[in-house]
């Protein structure tokens, strides 16, 4: 889904208070605390996370799941093992309904992926 919004506070003010904003708010809180130095944005009418050096990260709700942008995925040390649980695709990661974030090997993605990044190693398509 596309959200026509200019800041972060009118994207969150706009998600539908169900399964899709938890699961985003519960990325978004791992993206921010692995990467407090990212500044969140809004690109391409969702949410975005980099710096002037470049994105690292989208994050936006569609309608029958939440997707997390990353660029390429392979990139990623692990990323397969780590993301067993997911469906995904070259760089988008969709977090179903049904899937238990701290569960999964979400967290340590995001954590890898904001340390190959400060490394200024490119993790992108």
């Amino acid at each position: 889904m596309q959200y026509d919004v200019t800041n972060p506070e009118e994207y969150l003010d706009m998600l539908e208070d169900d399964w899709r904003r938890d699961k985003l708010l519960e990325v978004r809180r791992l993206i921010l605390e692995h990467g407090p130095e990212l500044e969140e944005s809004i690109k391409y009418k969702m949410l975005a996370y980099g710096t002037e050096q470049g994105d690292v990260f989208g994050l936006n709700a569609q309608k029958g799941y939440v997707s997390l942008y990353v660029g390429d995925i392979s990139k990623i040390p692990n990323a397969s093992a780590l993301l067993e649980p997911f469906n995904i695709g070259k760089g988008c990661i969709r977090i179903r309904k049904s899937i238990d974030i701290p569960k999964t090997g979400l967290e340590e993605f995001i954590r890898s992926a904001v340390a190959l990044w400060r490394k200024g190693e490119d993790s992108s398509c």
